[in-house]
């Protein structure tokens, strides 16, 4: 069987109450992006944080943590764009990319587009309500279109997350237009738990998922359950091709005790072994995704 990508999802937005190991800082952060390095992952997906785990926006936070990550090791780098606590217009949702792009000792490899819209409101299961009403992730079809020009111009690879169908019929359309080179590379948003935006984490959640692919594109495909324990879909992702990206920031995985993201890996490499899948190198990654080489600005 192809060898499996496993990305370590660091932190996303994900408090330290469960899970003290969840990384906030630069150094943390790139700590645990060669821990999970050698763990096996060849991707590493982080968001900006204080030291308090408020979103950091400011281009520093992320240029003072690629190049922590790139002396460290090769593992490939995927910063977030700002979630939705980064509301603001399509250049300023890309503006920290535009600052990593100044330098190869901080340019990432990989840039995100969430291709449509969706609300991210916190659900209460226990008390039967919502704790906010008004979080939306906009994601504009223009909004879009820009962040692919801007990723195209530096040669990096489009990360594209689908939360539901809908998503993943807008990154069809894009590739029939040319905004989408192939392969594609697409990241199936499962949710569970309090967030009940995407596809639930159940096997019917990802079936639902993969019957709408595009049938007659070239497309890469990984998945996330946000909110929720990706290991019970572990095993029918690994058997059925896909590809896997998992962490603290998504879950803090109580039922291990209190692991480490390099822990999380750990588990899901030694499971794709056992299933006849090694896991990818940084090398492997870039020839499975047709990577294009990263321009630097001049």
């Amino acid at each position: 069987m192809d060898k499996i990508i496993i990305e370590a999802r660091v932190n996303e937005l994900a408090p330290r109450d469960e899970n003290p190991n969840v990384p906030f800082l630069p150094d943390e952060i790139v700590r645990d992006a060669f821990a999970c390095y050698e763990a096996g992952a060849s991707i590493v997906h982080y968001h900006g944080r204080t030291a308090d785990g408020a979103p950091e926006h400011a281009p520093s936070f992320y240029l003072e943590t690629n190049a922590g990550i790139r002396e460290r090791c090769p593992i490939l780098v995927h910063p977030t764009l700002g979630y939705v606590a980064n509301d603001t217009d399509a250049m300023g949702r890309f503006a920290a990319v535009e600052e990593m792009m100044k330098s190869a000792a901080t340019a990432p490899d990989f840039a995100p587009m969430d291709c449509g819209s969706v609300n991210v409101d916190w659900w209460n299961p226990g008390a039967g309500h919502y704790d906010t009403t008004d979080l939306v992730y906009k994601n504009s079809t223009a909004t879009l279109m820009h962040f692919a020009d801007r990723i195209k111009h530096y040669g990096l690879k489009q990360y594209l997350v689908s939360w539901n169908v809908s998503f993943t019929r807008q990154i069809e359309a894009f590739m029939t237009m040319g905004v989408i080179p192939e392969p594609a590379y697409i990241c199936f948003c499962l949710t569970d738990g309090i967030m009940l935006a995407g596809h639930p984490g159940t096997p019917e959640g990802l079936d639902a998922h993969i019957t709408f692919l595009p049938k007659d594109r070239q497309v890469v495909w990984t998945v996330v359950n946000y909110k929720g324990n990706l290991f019970a879909l572990t095993e029918k992702i690994i058997r059925a091709g896909g590809h896997i990206s998992i962490g603290l920031g998504d879950y803090p995985y109580a039922e291990f005790g209190q692991p480490t993201n390099a822990d999380i890996i750990a588990r899901v490499a030694e499971q794709a072994r056992a299933l006849g899948r090694e896991p990818a190198s940084v090398e492997d990654t870039r020839a499975i995704l047709a990577m294009p080489q990263v321009k630097i600005a001049a």
